[in-house]
């Protein structure tokens, strides 16, 4: 069958490469000599035939070369045969110990042509015994990338099934089919040539009769192929051609063996005879630049079919009997792991866990190695590696829960280990965390190791639990450190407002030129202090140098935010203008000396009251706007990205007016009332009219006194009055007379109401009679319905 296939996914890169023979027995010197083994004995295929190549020269020819290779029984001469007819140096057997001489598949060039020949390991040899798999996949190699596969073969197996190769030429036939038949049915090459060589060939049976017998074989297992469904109808000559030879025996008709090779040789070099073997419809079509990496792609493809891991007997009853094995081990172990599945879901962190799972593997493995190492030793083996990913995929999760359940464990020790550090007085906050962490990650880490059931093995790997462990522990310390930060602004903030607020009352009740000045230096002075306190602390907390600038930047704002908050509260409209009309009068109503002045006619009221209205006009201005008077005190307010942030304005020109315009009625009402004290000393009674009413009641006077009754009514009085005084009664005796004085009057105005209402109440009376008689016809008249 041909095994053409152009649409081959190729890998991108080969196995180690074979190591390279050496040219130690070659009669050439030149680069055709040179040989390679293309996929070693141990199944690996070599990244050095594209170099290869290109120091054979046939990198360049492109589609000007061929490809043959030979098959067949070990010891029968394929290496003999090829270096005969293509002049290659492929190793011969020595006949004195007819052992194994070809290992792998090797390739050379012919010598002078453009042949890359191939020379593969022989079948049923006794190196590998039973191992047949190296067989199958080199003999399907060679057919599916070769244009002509050398058939070699002695005579003398003419007729046999194993002899013959027929059984293993069978497998390789129906995977060949399988793997490239349909592609190759959608290829125009798709034929190949088995070139047939029967060896020792003595002449008693004709070659057309053996001819007979091997193409009447290769049908008959053709037929007997299990052939894909699409393919049901294919025959054996529709992907190859058959050709037979005969060589005669080697040692005993030397000269006839020398000459027929030499005439086998000219079908493969003279393209003019009719027998030439390298047909154009043979060809692979596949330039030779890329031959290395279309054998590499078949050799892939070959390598990783199962249909050709055909298992011998001795290999079918291990494998019965190794799964036996391995199940009864995996019950008790089973049984074993299940105990612990359930407290590992819940969440708990089982104590020598690990412990455990090392002993249950440990036993299940040794009752199976006690009872399956008898067995054949590669199925052993491998059912030996198929028990320990089991019994690995078993405790592999209850490995990677107690992991989890270490993880959560250790958060909340350190929570609880932290929130614990942070309550004592005096604490250090990078030294609690530090000593929080380390016991957690060192709890951690020591359930961890305790819990790895094999060391060194990747499944069993726990740092990129104990990273992420760390992460999420930093992630806990740095909002902690955030909390605690600010709270420690908080508190700060706080001390800040309460250091500052008293100075600001003091300075803004008692207004000068150098108030602002005295405020700021005050701000100043105080958040220095803060800012010095936040630092000094802020030095167990392990804070960045960016965490510690933000944290100031916040104070400051904040600190700014609470003078000027305070501020506002002193410079309200209310409290504004009790500060002006305080400031006004202290400058209108008392002189220099502080003592209270008392208006006379001849004062220069008006000088005074314009001098203390200016001077207190003068504050709103100073008021309005915090500008120090020393260059040295100006303040720019911190910036915190938002339009209301407070500044340095602390009311605006229209609310300096209107405060003006307010102020200005009130010390209006202190100038009139100055006025009109003036006018009252004016008005006063004269004192000579005092002496006038002595002169004119002097009888009267002397009338009382001398007459005994109304001397008594004074003295009476008099004591009245005396003993009033002395028990404090005169304010009760004057809030009673002041009621009974109120209750008469109110006595006396509702009489007046009810007399003056009379007369009105009567002509409203009189007015109502007067209408109900202009109604009474209408009332006789009978009304409609």
């Amino acid at each position: 069958m041909a095994a053409y296939v152009s649409t081959l996914n190729f890998p991108t890169h080969a196995v180690s490469p074979p190591k390279r023979a050496v040219n130690g027995h070659s009669n050439h010197t030149n680069h055709t000599a040179d040989r390679l083994q293309i996929v070693n004995d141990e199944k690996q295929f070599t990244s050095d035939l594209s170099d290869q190549i290109s120091s054979w020269g046939l990198r360049d020819v492109g589609f000007d070369y061929n490809l043959v290779a030979v098959f067949g029984s070990q010891s029968t001469g394929k290496s003999t045969l090829l270096n005969r007819l293509f002049g290659t140096n492929f190793d011969v057997m020595d006949e004195s110990k007819r052992q194994q001489t070809t290992k792998g598949i090797w390739m050379c060039r012919g010598h002078d042509m453009n042949v890359l020949v191939m020379d593969v390991e022989g079948t049923d040899g006794r190196e590998r015994g039973e191992d047949q798999d190296f067989e199958r996949k080199s003999a399907l190699f060679s057919l599916a990338s070769s244009e002509v596969l050398i058939v070699n073969l002695w005579e003398h197996q003419v007729g046999l099934y194993q002899g013959a190769n027929m059984g293993l030429l069978k497998t390789v036939f129906e995977v060949n089919l399988g793997l490239f038949g349909k592609k190759s049915q959608e290829s125009s090459n798709q034929r190949t040539l088995l070139l047939f060589v029967i060896r020792d060939h003595i002449g008693a049976t004709p070659l057309a009769n053996l001819q007979a017998t091997l193409t009447a074989d290769l049908h008959r297992i053709w037929d007997t192929l299990s052939k894909p469904a699409e393919l049901q109808d294919r025959k054996l000559t529709d992907y190859f051609d058959l050709s037979f030879t005969a060589l005669p025996h080697k040692i005993l008709a030397s000269d006839r063996f020398e000459s027929d090779v030499r005439t086998l040789r000219g079908r493969f070099t003279d393209k003019s005879r009719d027998d030439f073997v390298f047909k154009p419809a043979y060809h692979k079509r596949i330039p030779a630049d890329g031959v290395a990496f279309y054998m590499e792609g078949i050799w892939e493809q070959v390598q990783t079919n199962k249909d050709l891991d055909l298992p011998t007997q001795q290999e079918l009853l291990a494998q019965f009997r190794c799964d036996e094995i391995s199940t009864n081990a995996l019950v008790e172990f089973n049984d074993q792991s299940k105990s612990q599945k359930r407290p590992i879901e819940a969440g708990k962190v089982i104590d020598g866990l690990g412990e455990m799972m090392r002993s249950w593997r440990s036993q299940a493995l040794s009752r199976y190695d006690r009872e399956a190492s008898r067995y054949h030793q590669g199925v052993y083996k491998r059912k030996r590696a198929d028990l320990v990913g089991t019994l690995d995929s078993t405790l592999s999760p209850l490995f990677l829960g107690q992991l989890k359940n270490l993880h959560k464990a250790a958060l909340v020790s350190f929570k609880s280990a932290t929130v614990a550090g942070l309550k004592v007085e005096g604490y250090n906050f990078a030294d609690v965390v530090g000593k929080a962490r380390a016991s957690a990650e060192a709890r951690f880490s020591d359930g961890a190791q305790e819990a790895v059931v094999t060391e060194g093995d990747a499944s069993w790997q726990w740092e990129e639990e104990l990273r992420l462990l760390r992460e999420e522990i930093q992630s806990i310390a740095d909002q902690l450190r955030k909390d605690e930060t600010k709270k420690m602004v908080n508190a700060i903030e706080r001390n800040f407002k309460k250091q500052i607020a008293e100075p600001v009352d003091l300075q803004l009740s008692r207004p000068t030129p150098e108030i602002w000045d005295n405020v700021l230096r005050t701000y100043t002075d105080t958040l220095a202090d803060s800012e010095y306190s936040y630092l000094s602390k802020a030095r167990s907390f392990d804070c960045t140098d960016e965490e510690n600038d933000q944290a100031v930047a916040t104070l400051r704002q904040r600190a700014w935010a609470a003078l000027r908050a305070k501020i506002d509260e002193q410079t309200v409209d209310t409290a504004i203008l009790t500060k002006l009309r305080s400031y006004f009068e202290e400058r209108f109503r008392y002189d220099e000396q502080g003592v209270p002045r008392v208006w006379k006619p001849d004062d220069d009221i008006d000088g005074a009251f314009k001098k203390a209205k200016d001077v207190t006009l003068e504050l709103i201005s100073l008021y309005a706007k915090i500008v120090p008077q020393d260059p040295e005190l100006a303040y720019t307010p911190p910036e915190d990205g938002e339009d209301d942030t407070p500044g340095l304005v602390v009311f605006s020109e229209t609310k300096a007016l209107e405060l003006g315009a307010r102020f200005r009625r009130e010390a209006d009402a202190h100038y009139i009332e100055a006025k009109r004290s003036t006018v009252v000393g004016i008005a006063q009674i004269p004192y000579w009219i005092y002496g006038m009413l002595v002169v004119l009641g002097w009888n009267e006077a002397m009338l009382i006194l001398f007459n005994p009754l109304y001397f008594a009514l004074v003295l009476i009085l008099a004591a009245s009055a005396w003993i009033t005084i002395q028990l404090n009664l005169a304010g009760p005796l004057m809030h009673v007379g002041g009621s009974i004085a109120l209750e008469v009057k109110r006595q006396a105005e509702n009489r007046l109401r009810e007399h003056f209402a009379e007369p009105l109440r009567a002509q409203a009376h009189a007015a109502m009679e007067e209408d109900d008689d202009a109604r009474e016809p209408e009332r006789r008249i009978p009304q409609p319905f």
